[in-house]
């Protein structure tokens, strides 16, 4: 029996909309599809899917998402999911995992991917908007500037003091726990009126705030910091 195929599809940041032409066909054409589960149950990106294409006739797959901190653990998860999606392929069965945003970028897919390559499947990604290219259009700035470079900076495990050092714009994802250090952070940096932050965006919570001035106290893991270059980054 011919294998199936395994998919990593790329929704987007939380509109449906965004989803592309090319994303729509292949969720439609799969039998079954696999979405990681947060710990609280949820599935945001098969949420964001099911608003796109009917998903009532495929099987669904949930895949726990690997949160231990060890490395071992997390291979484990990972290869124990990765069974669970072979299975479907050995029978024959076209699979789509749907990922936030785009697959290449900070994707839980990229183990899957890995992983069922290693054992010998097809596999196959489809691109997706980015949270911060969607969060830059929602509010009407580019990200880029002449020459100037653009840092995407996952602002929980890295030094943000070298990062917002760094010459060009940078891009603040996945601040988590981290959001209120980050905040402070651009603050004193005198970035209140010039950075810019998107929470949830593209999902019916959405918050979008121009400016710093209006960023919440507390926010969570889908916040978005967009922070310009400076004058002399992009002039040089």
């Amino acid at each position: 029996m011919k294998k199936g195929t395994f998919y990593a599809v790329g929704v987007g940041p939380g509109d449906p909309e965004l989803l592309t032409q090319k994303a729509l066909r292949i969720l439609q054409g799969c039998a079954v599809i696999a979405a990681p589960r947060g710990k609280g149950g949820a599935m945001t990106a098969l949420s964001i899917a099911a608003r796109a294409v009917d998903l009532s006739q495929k099987t669904i797959v949930p895949l726990p998402l690997a949160m231990e901190r060890g490395a071992a653990a997390r291979r484990m998860c990972h290869e124990e999911a990765a069974a669970v999606l072979a299975a479907h392929l050995d029978a024959g069965r076209d699979t789509a995992m749907v990922c936030l945003g785009d697959t290449s970028v900070y994707a839980s897919s990229s183990y899957f991917l890995a992983l069922l390559r290693e054992r010998g499947y097809a596999v196959k990604q489809i691109p997706g908007v980015p949270s911060f290219c969607a969060a830059a259009a929602a509010l009407g700035r580019s990200l880029t500037e002449m020459d100037a470079p653009l840092h995407i900076v996952p602002a929980g495990t890295t030094d943000l003091e070298e990062a917002l050092a760094w010459p060009g714009s940078k891009v603040l994802m996945k601040s988590g726990e981290e959001y209120g250090r980050a905040l402070q952070m651009l603050r004193d940096k005198g970035l209140d009126d010039r950075a810019a932050l998107a929470v949830n965006c593209g999902l019916p919570e959405e918050m979008l705030c121009a400016t710093l001035r209006c960023a919440p106290a507390r926010s969570g893991y889908f916040t978005t910091f967009l922070v310009p270059a400076d004058a002399d980054d992009a002039s040089s």
